[in-house]
């Protein structure tokens, strides 16, 4: 029986090689058959007739909703050379579209429990949004904010009186000292006495009374809402159990002819439960397929089609690795047993570099890092600034950086050589009193000449080290920049980055709400080349003991 989603190219592939392992899917360079096989599928995207989905290309961008796609190199059982095709998620709001690999469990089949239990949700979702539009409700909790407000300002006041009362009594005492008599004295002592624990009656009535009001008023909205919050309890419990099912459901085979569940996969990691749509992307449906049809896989590559999503940098037609959070877990169990290409994040990319010395004193250093380059050791490579500096300069005391760099980014980086030089240092990064400036070569041309990008920033939890930018939980980060030149569709700019998040100036230059231009080399966000076009050209500092201003500016080697 012919394997419908088994695609043949449509072409002579007699001049190509296969490749000798499998695609390292964490970073890889796609082989030229997966170029071809992307190529076809593409082709295909834009002349299908079957489904319609808005991917933001020609179509309205406000609603677009761009996709990733993966093809797998394959060998069937006639040694045949074919490729298969997937989509990350759903398409066209369908798991099962022509051509496409199936998802590894349909959570959409009809008469699933997954739906079924989607429309129980949905449905008590309803009653909680009805009887949160209660206007009693919100009446309530006007009422019971207004109790505490109240009962606070109340009691404030009276404490307030009380230590103006405990003032006067105290001067009133110190007074009688000097001019009354020995039983003049005691009566107003006794007098002062009545009305300090008379003071002291009133704040117990008065805090006893308001804590009566408030619980009054947290009770009849407790009545109202009680309803309420067993239906949110209710709706979070079942969603818990639904996902809990539905992970069940996702049984991955591998090479070796063996299952493994997403809740057994990702027990044995830090995070110990699946997140959210595990399982769901390309590169695992495509080996899952490939190995339920009996086919051999060769080969790997994923790529974006569509408009970029308003968090994440995505670019159309880029390729991009699997993702570390969701992915390299499963990965690495349906990947057992089969030859794969060295982990070249593994290689020390620093090995045969130095690092140049551009100032030197008894408590700290300027130097120049090279590109490709650790700050600081990292989880497999400790080979480092941080290490070469050790090893150098074995008396130096403290914390040694002072700021760091990313690996690939080269230029100036201060190094403290004692711990009071390094507090004196640091300090001036947290006040932002030094200037820093860096150089960077985008790829393609930036329309206006300078200006400021406002972006928030955090880490993609499902993907490390990626950032992305997010306005609810990101961290403040500012970049100001200007043009320095434009040539053959690149723009060398300066950037004053006012803040100093990772990933930060990367993020702002390819991120569409930024300059929405990735550096040239940058493989997270952009794409690969010789080297990131990225250097820290200048910098301006106070000495730390001197307090004397410094500034040392070194050229790019771009």
């Amino acid at each position: 029986m012919k394997d419908i989603c088994f695609t043949a190219f449509k072409e002579s592939i007699a001049a190509y090689r296969l490749p000798k392992r499998f695609t390292f899917p964490f970073y890889y360079q796609p082989h030229p058959l997966c170029l071809l096989a992307t190529k076809e599928l593409q082709n295909h995207l834009q002349t299908q007739q079957y489904w319609q989905h808005n991917f933001g290309i020609t179509e309205n961008k406000e609603t677009a909703i761009g996709k990733m796609f993966g093809v797998l190199l394959v060998q069937n059982k006639h040694n045949e050379i074919g490729y298969l095709a997937a989509f990350s998620g759903k398409l066209a709001g369908k798991n099962h579209l022509p051509g496409f690999v199936p998802p590894v469990f349909d959570m959409l089949a009809e008469n699933g429990f997954f739906m079924a239990g989607q429309v129980e949700i949905n449905q008590i979702s309803e009653q909680i949004k009805r009887l949160e539009g209660n206007p009693q409700i919100l009446e309530l909790e006007t009422n019971l904010q207004t109790e505490i407000h109240t009962a606070r300002q109340q009691i404030k006041k009276h404490r307030d009186s009380m230590i103006e009362g405990r003032k006067t009594r105290k001067a009133q005492r110190t007074a009688a000292e000097i001019e009354c008599h020995d039983n003049n004295y005691l009566l107003l002592k006794e007098q002062l006495s009545k009305q300090s624990i008379k003071q002291k009656l009133q704040l117990r009535d008065l805090t006893l009374y308001w804590d009566d009001r408030v619980q009054i008023a947290q009770e009849n909205l407790k009545l109202l809402t009680a309803e309420l919050n067993g239906l949110k309890k209710q709706r979070k419990d079942l969603s818990a159990s639904l996902q809990q099912k539905l992970f069940a459901q996702y049984q991955f085979l591998n090479a070796k002819g063996c299952y493994k569940s997403l809740c057994d996969i990702f027990k044995e990691t830090p995070r110990l439960t699946p997140p959210a749509a595990a399982g769901e992307c390309a590169a695992p449906k495509l080996l899952h397929y490939a190995f339920k049809s009996g086919l051999k896989p060769l080969a790997m590559a994923e790529f974006w089609w569509g408009a970029s999503p308003k968090s994440a940098i995505r670019k159309h037609l880029n390729f991009y690795a699997a993702c570390q959070g969701k992915c390299q877990p499963i990965l690495g169990h349906m990947l057992e047993g089969i030859d794969i290409d060295e982990n070249p994040l593994l290689t020390n990319p620093a090995q045969g570099k130095t690092i140049n010395i551009i100032y030197q004193d008894d408590v700290m250093l300027v130097i120049n890092k090279p590109a490709e380059f650790l700050s600081v050791p990292g989880k497999s490579i400790q080979d480092s600034v941080y290490l070469r500096i050790k090893q150098s300069y074995p008396g130096a005391t403290g914390p040694l950086i002072v700021h760091r760099l990313d690996m690939p980014t080269s230029g100036l980086m201060l190094i403290a050589l004692c711990t009071a030089a390094h507090k004196k240092l640091q300090k001036q990064f947290i006040k932002r009193t030094i200037k820093k400036r860096y150089l960077a070569l985008l790829d393609g041309l930036i329309k206006d000449d300078q200006g400021m990008i406002d972006l928030p920033l955090r880490v993609d939890l499902d993907d490390r080290p990626r950032q992305l930018v997010c306005y609810e939980h990101g961290k403040p980060a500012k970049t100001r920049w200007e043009v320095i030149q434009r040539t053959n569709q690149k723009t060398r700019v300066y950037f004053y980055p006012i803040s100093g998040r990772t990933h930060q100036l990367r993020v702002h230059s390819a991120h569409i709400s930024g300059l929405n231009t990735p550096i040239i080399g940058d493989d997270l966000y952009g794409n690969r080349a010789n080297r990131l076009h990225l250097h820290a050209e200048y910098i301006e500092f106070k000495h730390p003991v001197t307090d004397k201003l410094m500034n040392f500016q070194v050229e790019a080697e771009f």
